[in-house]
């Protein structure tokens, strides 16, 4: 695993332990406790044997350097993966993913609830190549057998749904999908790999807007995908061909997040679920939508795929026109307003799911908000919103 200790890639290790030791090496970086930037392009080699070699450590600073090898081999680890390439932003590394499974000609299957960026590059570049984008219910389950054909190569799953928070039944559409070849891709970024494991419940890739969890402090773009022994290969061959690498810098800042990932995931899942339990009995909200609750649809799959929940849910307010919302989300006092999450701070996002639907309708009536806990005070979050909610209720 790391750190100078020559017996630990003989035994298991927990999360804890894999986030804090995974892919250091201080032995082959003059004792540095974490792996330094490796900024650089060209390599030298000192014979011509060294030069032509079939599998060099590394050779071009495109095709990989010791700051990248960190983060890959520590998410490796923790996937349970074959191994782990990175890639330039969240959505670089889902287009790899896809690309590395499908062809012109095939099919693919994608759950109706993946976020917008993931609809953009399959209908607007997967479709331009020749590949069939068809969206399914994400509650399918194993009824997604009667839209399989011979041409579906790949189905892919975002469980949950960063908007709506459906969960799949991943190791129903894996029975299904393994038998007839068809890759299986899940968005992980929600849970991570501390509370959820695609790969063990049948997937054969994995893909991570690093961005969020992994980063952790909102400052990097960054992606991961993992894949298991079917599939890594060719995951490799399309990574170094497509030309995607992260940059040192954000290698570096990604591995920093990583070493204090599981006690921000402890906390994001703690306070999310405890915000969203209280939320349910406030006045002026008709729905909490967390997976953690016994409210959500999906709670079952939740309790027995997951071990915890991640920082994002959301929440459907009774309906009230625009001005009242712009008075509840207008006078936050922690809560920011933006596009991601993962980060230590609060967000709350004013959402429209059903505008990106095509396979299923969402005709939810009412405002709705996309809320990511942050590592705030909880009281004082809590105060934030009861008084935002005061101000909708106003309003």
């Amino acid at each position: 695993m790391g750190a100078g200790n020559n017996n630990s890639n003989k035994k298991s290790f927990g999360a804890e332990t894999v986030v804090t030791h995974g892919g250091r090496h201080p032995e082959e970086h003059w004792g540095y406790v974490n792996t330094p930037v490796y900024r650089g392009s060209t390599i030298l080699f000192p014979t011509l044997d060294s030069l032509e070699s079939t599998e060099p450590r590394f050779d071009y600073g495109r095709t990989g350097n010791p700051s990248a090898a960190s983060v890959e081999d520590c998410i490796t680890e923790l996937e349970g993966a074959a191994g782990t390439v990175l890639a330039p932003s969240g959505l670089s590394a889902i287009s790899l993913a896809l690309m590395t499974v499908l062809n012109s000609g095939d099919e693919v299957l994608i759950t109706d609830s993946a976020y917008l960026p993931t609809r953009r590059v399959s209908d607007g570049v997967l479709a331009r190549m020749g590949i069939t984008v068809r969206y399914f219910d994400p509650r399918a389950g194993a009824s997604v057998e009667s839209l399989l054909t011979a041409r579906t190569k790949a189905i892919f799953l975002e469980s949950p749904g960063s908007l709506t928070f459906e969960l799949q039944d991943l190791p129903a559409i894996a029975a299904l999908a393994k038998p007839r070849d068809i890759a299986v891709i899940v968005d992980n970024s929600w849970a991570t790999p501390l509370y959820y494991k695609p790969l063990a419940l049948g997937a054969d890739l994995v893909v991570h807007a690093g961005t969020k969890m992994f980063v952790g402090h909102s400052d990097t773009m960054f992606g991961t995908v993992s894949a298991n022994e079917r599939w890594f290969k060719d995951l490799k061959r399309t990574h170094l061909l497509l030309g995607l690498c992260a940059s040192p810098d954000d290698c570096f800042l990604a591995a920093r997040g990583i070493r204090t990932l599981a006690l921000r995931m402890k906390e994001h899942n703690e306070r999310s679920t405890a915000m969203a339990r209280w939320l349910e009995g406030e006045a002026g909200v008709r729905r909490v939508i967390h997976p953690a609750l016994p409210s959500h649809p999906d709670h079952a799959i939740f309790q027995r795929d997951f071990s915890g929940a991640g920082s994002t849910f959301a929440v459907l307010l009774e309906p009230k026109p625009r001005a009242a919302l712009a008075a509840m989300v207008d006078g936050f006092d922690l809560f920011g307003m933006g596009w991601s999450w993962g980060g230590f701070e609060s967000l709350c996002l004013p959402i429209t799911p059903g505008k990106l639907r095509t396979a299923t309708s969402w005709d939810e009536p009412g405002p709705m908000l996309r809320l990511h806990i942050g590592l705030e005070s909880f009281d004082d979050l809590k105060a934030d919103l009861a008084a935002a909610l005061e101000r909708y209720r106003a309003a």
